[in-house]
């Protein structure tokens, strides 16, 4: 979240929260290294979930509805929302607090991955980041999104 400032959004601080839960959700490699090895600072995969719909209610409506503050367009938003949805029909059927083995041996994270991965290169882009970093951690995170 280096390249484009994000505070051009009007609700720059939850795009960034969106942003970091789609971007741990579709990076294999950092499911692998940091929340089943568990690394500190990342929190796990409920913290994404959670990060991903928390102040959005992503989990009670379209993305559709934050056009123009949270997601520049009705293509962002829809990938948005399908990752929304692959993700919480698995957390759903392991439940909020399973381990993070559970949800990466869910026969359906694979598709939740690709969801929150075409999501992820969409808003990053939009954003002027590079798709590829690895993701970082939730103190980055809180420093990205204080308030002066």
């Amino acid at each position: 979240m280096g390249g484009m400032p994000l505070n051009d959004m009007p609700w720059w601080r939850w795009r960034s929260n969106v942003r970091s839960a789609l971007h741990m959700i579709s990076d294999p490699v950092f499911q692998q290294e940091c929340w089943l090895a568990g690394v500190p600072g990342f929190g796990d995969v409920t913290d994404a979930v959670y990060r991903l719909v928390e102040d959005t209610w992503l989990d009670n409506w379209s993305a559709e509805k934050y056009v123009g503050t949270i997601f520049r367009d009705s293509q962002e938003a829809a990938l948005v929302d399908v990752a929304v949805l692959r993700v919480l029909k698995i957390l759903h059927q392991v439940g909020a607090d399973a381990p993070v083995s559970t949800y990466l041996e869910h026969h359906a994270w694979p598709e939740a991955i690709r969801a929150a991965r075409e999501a992820h290169v969409k808003l990053a882009t939009a954003d002027g980041d590079d798709v590829d970093a690895p993701p970082r951690s939730l103190d980055v995170l809180a420093i990205y999104t204080r308030t002066a």
